[in-house]
């Protein structure tokens, strides 16, 4: 396990709310080892004593249920270098390649990834270091591309971690085991059975003063290009041979390899873009995201991507899978959702029928429900619905944490690969280019609303 850790952007967001706290829970479940230590590099004017100080007021905010002790060990254990991380010179001070491996974690936005990765070379990190890139991995196809050849070019495929935290999360790895192994469901688990899929990632949250990111992405790069899509494909991948690293990542890929290439046409079928209009979240007034600090409303930057994406294998036929995510909407739904098909009409019920039975699997609390038909507990000939729920137990490690231990250990199953990134973004580029033209036009929907789009 590697003992020393750079985070490049530290005075960023990434690293106060997700990164040391991920950090002080490895800490306090004694997963880290003895020395470790972390140095942040960025332009933001810290010194080691001011960082340290800033950190320790953001692991008070963010990992309060750590002990405070461990906090504090996990504090002392920081440094800072205020510099540029596109510059060779600044890193090879900070990093101290010399003194042997370490990771390199690119907390920063895509288009600084190229500029840092050249440096972090430059400055003479070697291959048994671990470089980190975190989503998304690139703007566009094109860029990830290239970003991709560079990576090849300095370092080799084990030694790049393509960040996606989802994979981290419990209720997301648990689609395995409940696909593989349970009888009652891999037989149906196919068109034949099933369909419809829908994932849905739906906040309250607005920009939350990630303007500066935000406003360049928009959700379709933030949400559906990385995290939902590496959902659909858990949920739709073949069974792999082992969980290693090399099959579960193979499975991955084909699952994306066989979803359909969308026309225009297609897109403007398929694909709603909106973005929100001024209301009230909960006690909160909202004003329009035109009308947000640091928004160029220009840039038409959607806060709301839904898509309609087909599988094009045999067990998945036919079979939508709707993925859709936006900001400032009335409730909090964070789920994947497997509708099975109706049963064929049956007369012995009086004046009911069979509902479709839905398969729930929710993100945010970890759950899982079944939505099932039984006797009613009045008329035994009239069916009544009924929510079978399990509430999963907490994880040992947030999702963050899992993923950084991995990395620390060398492990690249949870980790994105460079063709799998590349597949991700050929699959939304049709989508972003006739967004470009004009194919689609911007909705607007009231913040604090729902918001539910009909397709074409």
């Amino acid at each position: 396990m590697l003992k020393r850790f750079a985070i490049l952007g530290a005075g960023g967001d990434l690293t106060s709310r997700l990164l040391m706290p991920a950090l002080a829970d490895l800490l306090a479940q004694d997963k880290l080892p003895d020395g470790f230590e972390v140095v942040g590099v960025g332009l933001e004017p810290f010194t080691t004593a001011s960082f340290r100080e800033h950190i320790a007021a953001a692991l008070a905010e963010f990992a309060a249920k750590i002990p405070e002790g461990v906090r504090d060990r996990l504090v002392q254990a920081l440094s800072y270098r205020q510099g540029d991380v596109t510059d060779a010179g600044v890193l090879r001070v900070a990093l101290k390649p010399e003194v042997g491996p370490l990771v390199v974690y690119l907390a920063l936005p895509p288009v600084v990834f190229e500029g840092s990765v050249k440096a972090v070379a430059a400055a003479g990190v070697l291959q048994d270091s671990r470089i980190v890139i975190e989503k998304p991995h690139g703007t566009d196809y094109e860029g990830t591309k290239r970003l991709n050849a560079l990576l090849k070019e300095t370092y080799a495929e084990r030694s790049v971690f393509r960040i996606d935290h989802f994979l981290g999360k419990q209720t997301v790895q648990n689609v395995l085991g409940l696909r593989f192994a349970n009888r009652f469901f891999e037989p149906l688990w196919s068109a034949d059975h099933i369909e419809r899929v829908d994932v849905r990632w739906d906040e309250t949250l607005t920009l939350e003063g990630r303007a500066n990111y935000y406003d360049r992405a928009g959700a379709l790069r933030d949400m559906l290009q990385n995290h939902l899509l590496q959902i659909l494909c858990m949920i739709a991948m073949e069974p792999p041979t082992s969980l290693s690293e090399r099959d579960l990542r193979d499975k991955k890929v084909e699952v994306l390899r066989n979803v359909r290439d969308l026309s225009p046409t297609d897109v403007g079928r398929q694909t709603v873009r909106a973005r929100y209009a001024a209301g009230r979240v909960g006690e909160r007034e909202v004003p329009a995201y035109v009308n947000e600090e640091g928004v160029k409303p220009e840039r038409e930057t959607e806060t709301f991507a839904q898509t309609v994406l087909l599988v094009d294998n045999r067990r998945w036929a036919n079979v939508p899978f709707t993925l859709r995510s936006g900001k400032a909407l009335g409730e909090t739904c964070q789920e994947a959702v497997i509708t099975f098909r109706e049963v064929p009409p049956q007369p012995m019920w009086h004046d009911s029928q069979p509902r479709r039975n839905t398969l729930r699997l929710r993100f945010k609390p970890d759950e899982l429900s079944l939505d099932l038909n039984l006797n009613g507990s009045g008329d035994p000939f009239v069916l009544e619905p009924a929510e079978m729920d399990l509430e999963l137990a907490p994880q040992e490690l947030t999702a963050y944490a899992r993923l950084l231990l991995d990395i620390l250990e060398g492990d690249n199953t949870l980790s994105i690969r460079a063709d799998e990134a590349e597949e991700a973004w050929r699959i939304m580029t049709p989508i972003l280019a006739a967004w470009g033209a004009g194919v689609v036009p911007m909705r607007e929907y009231a913040a604090g609303n729902d918001f539910e789009p009909s397709l074409k």
